[in-house]
């Protein structure tokens, strides 16, 4: 049920000054109202928003009692004609708060609020609705099936009262009280599942339903998560494919990472590698920890860009780009934010979530000791009906993931199911899917939530258009996505119900994966010479590899949270989050990617189009110093770097493959 990435966490991590100000900060002096139907909403501090909260039942039988303070914002249309509408938007993970994601979902909805409402709710168990804290689950270094088990025993009762049934009845209930006519209805990745439980439930009040990054309530074999593993390899595949340098290699991606992977089954070793953050980190380098970076798909641009040529390094005997992605995937799988915070992130009601409604391999009305026994039963099976079900990791290695990537057995120590709570993914059998407009939006590498799993989720709504972004990754209507086709084909189907012409999904360019590593300069491929280069060989090269240092950063920068990072091989780097203009911009210092050169100076860089220009001083191990400047285009593949300055004296004019 987890089907979220670092992606989430880093937005967390961007909005959560600000949502705990929402949480603790003094509330003005005169507080200004505003009566929206039946609710009387307050100025949210800090955001130019109103604010209401509903108390709700925890418990809607009235079997447990109790209730749970449910918090949303509420954004009125800015023009002063009619309202067509109201537009919600609603979170993913599960854990996260849709109001720690506002920025994102605003720009998503912002040509439109001329005349539509926007309503944000944090999902009981969220933000501000009650945030569960669930000890030591929240504070663990690591998640563990114990301290899950030990998260439901704590919350008694209570357990299946957070699940996404309640939820959905919570926002049908805000909506009431604000009075909202007929809603269009945005979720993203766990965003999807709770979206379809509503349109179940509530389909009277829906217009429409965007899913973005979508995977059905149920299906055959859906416990299993058998898509999983056949994206993940189409994923690497593709790309390598439409990449010249990585095609140009015998065999596809797979087959350029089988011997790293044979040598990590043979010699597993302790490792270390520092994450995007700058963090040292001490693992196990074996081959669950590959399956963590392959399937975990954290951090995504880095992931993807660099596996093949890191898998390929560490066969040749350079371990250190593979152990920093292991490290970096270590880091990233945990969506908890450093400060552990409940209300940016709350593990309890992600497993809380995942253990109620998500389809098990095992009859969650078993008490944990005979659930155990039916998980081994269930994963012997398995391992026998679909031996390759995982690969070209074992089922054992895929076992090794975090539970909550893994999916198979999170719940195996979880209390036994309460029968009045029956679990979301049934009631779409029992109620049927409502005749409602629906758009599907699914990323062509998008390992989390396939484009299967896309296709299943639309296939249970009579009217459902799937729209596949090619070379795209998780959830593509918001910010930072490859391109910005999926919110310009959300935004159509919200005015028109109808999605027209989506020719912008097949134009996403392929993305442009990482350049062999290399230790030495001396194996580096030189810059290609244009009139007016001086520079000689030595001096191509060195250009070349200080442009692929530069490059080197590109994947970690969106990825990045806490300001700082350090190069490959040394050096430290700077990043400032990307302002309205969507561009990062980076300042490294004495950065290392091969291990005889230093490479320090500035590099801008916009996520979207993969344009970027970079600033570089380097100074190589024989004494030769530089000035590199670079700039390149969007584009594919084979988009091209123009590099200008002066090598070791003499004047460089030269391109390269762009990073």
């Amino acid at each position: 049920m987890t089907r979220e990435t670092a992606t989430r966490r880093r937005r967390a991590l961007r909005c959560a000054a600000l949502l705990l100000a929402l949480a603790s900060g003094p509330a003005p002096a005169a507080p200004a109202t505003l009566q929206v139907g039946g609710a009387l909403l307050m100025r949210c501090p800090g955001v130019d928003a109103w604010c209401g909260r509903l108390e709700r039942p925890l418990d809607a039988t009235g079997r447990v009692p109790g209730t749970v303070a449910v918090v949303y914002e509420y954004y009125p249309a800015r023009g002063p004609g009619p309202r067509r509408g109201t537009l919600v938007a609603t979170e993913g993970g599960p854990g996260y708060p849709t109001t720690g994601s506002r920025a994102e979902y605003l720009a998503l909805f912002a040509p439109l609020r001329v005349d539509h409402d926007v309503v944000l709710m944090d999902n009981r168990g969220t933000g501000r609705s009650g945030a569960l804290d669930c000890e030591p689950l929240q504070d663990a270094p690591t998640l563990t099936l114990e301290d899950i088990g030990a998260c439901g025993a704590s919350l008694g009762a209570r357990a299946p009262l957070y699940g996404t049934s309640d939820a959905a009845d919570d926002l049908e209930a805000v909506l009431e009280a604000l009075g909202a006519g007929p809603i269009d209805l945005y979720g993203d990745s766990y965003g999807t599942f709770f979206a379809q439980v509503y349109a179940v439930r509530h389909p009277g009040r829906l217009r429409s339903l965007i899913l973005d990054g979508a995977y059905p309530l149920d299906g055959p074999d859906l416990a299993w998560y058998p898509e999983y593993a056949p994206a993940m390899r189409a994923k690497f595949e593709r790309a390598c494919e439409r990449s010249p340098a990585c095609a140009a290699e015998p065999g596809g991606a797979l087959a350029h990472m089988a011997p790293a992977l044979a040598q990590l089954r043979a010699r597993p070793r302790t490792a270390r590698g520092t994450d995007v953050d700058g963090v040292a980190r001490r693992f196990r380098a074996d081959a669950g920890a590959l399956a963590t970076v392959l399937f975990g798909a954290a951090p995504p641009y880095a992931t993807l860009r660099e596996a093949d040529a890191a898998a390929r390094a560490f066969a040749g005997g350079d371990p250190r780009p593979l152990h920093r992605l292991m490290a970096e995937a270590l880091a990233a799988v945990d969506s908890r934010d450093p400060s552990h915070a409940p209300a940016l992130f709350s593990a309890g009601l992600a497993a809380a979530v995942t253990c109620q409604d998500a389809p098990q391999i095992f009859d969650m009305g078993l008490a944990p000791p005979a659930r155990l026994v039916a998980r081994d039963r269930a994963l012997a099976a398995r391992r026998a009906a679909v031996p390759d079900g995982y690969a070209p990791f074992t089922l054992e290695e895929y076992r090794t993931l975090p539970p909550d990537y893994a999916f198979i057995e999170e719940c195996v120590l979880w209390p036994a199911a309460d029968p009045a709570h029956p679990p979301a993914y049934r009631i779409g059998a029992t109620r049927g899917f409502p005749d409602v407009p629906v758009l599907v939006l699914s990323g062509e590498l998008d390992n989390i939530t396939t484009v299967a799993d896309g296709a299943a989720a639309a296939a249970q709504f009579r009217h459902a258009r799937q729209v596949v972004l090619a070379n795209s990754l998780h959830v593509n209507a918001l910010p930072h996505a490859r391109s910005d086709c999926g919110a310009l084909l959300a935004r159509r189907f919200i005015e028109r119900l109808d999605v027209g012409d989506a020719a912008c999904a097949q134009a996403v360019p392929p993305l442009r994966l990482a350049p062999p590593f290399a230790r030495r300069t001396e194996a580096v491929p030189p810059a290609t010479a244009l009139a007016g280069n001086a520079a000689d060989a030595a001096g191509l090269r060195l250009a070349a590899a200080a442009l692929a240092t530069a490059g080197d950063l590109l994947g970690r920068l969106a990825a990045n949270a806490s300001g700082h990072g350090v190069g490959l091989r040394g050096g430290r780097f700077v990043v400032r989050a990307a302002g309205a203009d969507g561009v990062l911009h980076a300042e490294f210092w004495q950065v290392r990617w091969t291990e005889d050169l230093e490479v320090s100076g500035t590099l801008e860089f916009r996520p979207g189009p993969d344009a970027g220009a970079a600033e570089l001083r380097l100074r190589a191990a024989g004494g030769a110093t530089g000035v590199v400047h670079a700039a390149w285009p969007a584009g594919g593949a084979e988009a091209r770097a123009h590099l200008t300055g002066r090598i070791a004296g003499r004047a460089l004019e030269a391109e390269v493959p762009a990073p």
